[in-house]
């Protein structure tokens, strides 16, 4: 591809961009196509002649995009959101358009120093005192097992990537059922192995980890012969938004000796606004905090935000540096490949700076109050209308539902939620509350508007009316 058709392709691509984000409230949310449609159009074989451009591009609309589910669609209240504000697109563009490999700060000094000093604008903004350092991980489960690694080397007074954990003494975990089971893959990525990572019981509305029982297993397992590493909590939980009380998790966990990590990856979002940190109170003390710029503040994924209070000690556990990765008359400068797991950095502190400067604080601080204030009064309209309980109150913009229909009502709420998504009007999901279905709403995409609540609201009564006459 020459200059002149990387230009012109470079430009219908931009524009398909932006005719595609303006049509997508008239498409279906979740895609509807079959398992199996998608591949069954695509040859088996790999092409042995070139194609042109106009034939790959007929396919990409005729092919792929049916079986696409749109991630910035207004009325996607699945998940989390996975926002990529126009602005953030924007600048991916250009970082794709550079491809620059930014492992080392000579490989492309900017990206370096503008991912130091946009991960500080973060800090600020969130509240967290100096005395942090930010990183950019590709997501929050590279920033937890980065935290998880630091843990086993601390304990094993750094000896366990040397001697292997087979050498050392049994190592624990603790943190409650509602994590993210990205913390499960951690302790199994690690090699500190399931059985663990013990769970710590829940309680109160908050579900927060129950700090009498943490301290009974940390000294149970000291008397075992076990050594224990360190804590996760969370902030804003992904099945309900379950919220640990940081400061007293932090304040047992480090009369022991134990590290504490703190997974906001959704809810961190929201502390930009001064109102919402009491859900994190404490977590100044913690020894690390992530959270993803790529959910809730419309940074183009994939972009995660890990603070670390001491980031010498992630560096001794990550950092290996063969000769020629050594930068050779430089003192004082980061290279990041050494705080991260992987090697390749792409040059992701970009989209934030251009994010952050074109939207500001004030602008993002009122799109998360008002997912806030729309979600809160969804569920207020659903609390009252016949038929419906709130299962569990808005955390944020989170919070989960039941229908009260007739006979099994697990079953009768995975036929609501299914009906919900094959009807394509908005996208929901369900997750299990106290062993019982219940179906979640999250109100965070980037062009949401409080008529797309409005929606919502008579999407799922009007279904759920539907469902009541065929039973």
């Amino acid at each position: 591809m020459d200059d002149t058709t990387f230009a012109e392709w470079s430009k219908k691509a931009a524009e398909w961009g932006a005719a595609y984000r303006a049509s997508l409230r008239d498409r279906p949310v979740r895609a509807q196509t079959a398992p199996g449609g998608i591949a069954a159009q695509i040859p088996a074989a790999p092409p042995e002649k070139g194609e042109s451009m106009e034939a790959i591009f007929a396919d990409f609309e005729r092919i792929i995009l049916p079986g696409m589910t749109h991630w910035q669609h207004p009325r996607f209240f699945a998940y989390f959101p996975a926002n990529a504000a126009p602005v953030s697109v924007v600048a991916e563009y250009l970082v794709t358009a550079m491809a620059a490999q930014c492992m080392l700060w000579q490989t492309s000094p900017a990206a370096t120093e503008l991912e130091t000093r946009v991960l500080d604008w973060l800090r600020q903004a969130i509240g967290l005192p100096e005395g942090f350092a930010g990183v950019i991980q590709d997501s929050a489960s590279s920033a937890t097992l980065s935290a998880v690694l630091v843990m086993r080397e601390r304990a094993l007074a750094w000896n366990g990537n040397k001697a292997g954990l087979g050498a050392n003494p049994r190592l624990r975990i603790y943190s409650s059922d509602q994590v993210h089971t990205s913390i499960d893959r951690a302790i199994w990525v690690s090699g500190i192995g399931e059985d663990n990572l013990v769970r710590i019981p829940v309680g109160g509305e908050k579900r927060s980890m129950d700090c009498a029982a943490l301290e009974a297993a940390i000294l149970r397992d000291k008397a075992a012969g076990y050594v224990p590493a360190g804590v996760i909590t969370c902030t804003g939980g992904t099945s309900t938004g379950a919220c640990d009380d940081i400061g007293a998790v932090v304040k047992v966990a480090h009369a022991h000796g134990l590290y504490v990590h703190v997974d906001a990856a959704w809810a961190g979002a929201a502390m930009i606004c001064e109102e919402f940190r009491s859900l994190w109170a404490g977590v100044e003390a913690a020894d690390s905090v992530v959270f993803n710029p790529h959910k809730w503040l419309g940074a183009q994924f994939d972009c995660s935000a890990h603070f670390i209070r001491a980031p010498d000690d992630l560096v001794r556990t990550l950092a290996i540096k063969p000769e020629y990765l050594k930068t050779h008359g430089r003192d004082g400068i980061i290279n990041y490949s050494e705080w991260t797991v992987p090697l390749g950095r792409r040059f992701r502190a970009l989209k934030l700076w251009f994010l952050l400067r074109f939207h500001g604080l004030e602008g993002l601080k009122g799109m998360i109050r008002d997912h806030v204030a729309w979600a809160e009064k969804l569920a207020e309209r659903l609390r009252r209308h016949d038929g419906f309980e709130v299962v569990t109150n808005p955390v944020l913009s989170l919070f989960s539902f039941r229908h009260l229909g007739s006979g099994d009502l697990d079953a009768h709420n995975l036929a609501l939620v299914n009906a919900i998504n094959d009807d394509g009007r908005i996208y929901l999901t369900q997750t299990r509350v106290d062993g019982r279905i219940a179906i979640r709403f999250q109100a965070g995409q980037f062009d949401m508007t409080e008529n797309d609540a409005d929606t919502a609201f008579e999407v799922i009564t009007e279904i759920a009316k539907s469902l009541d006459r065929i039973a």
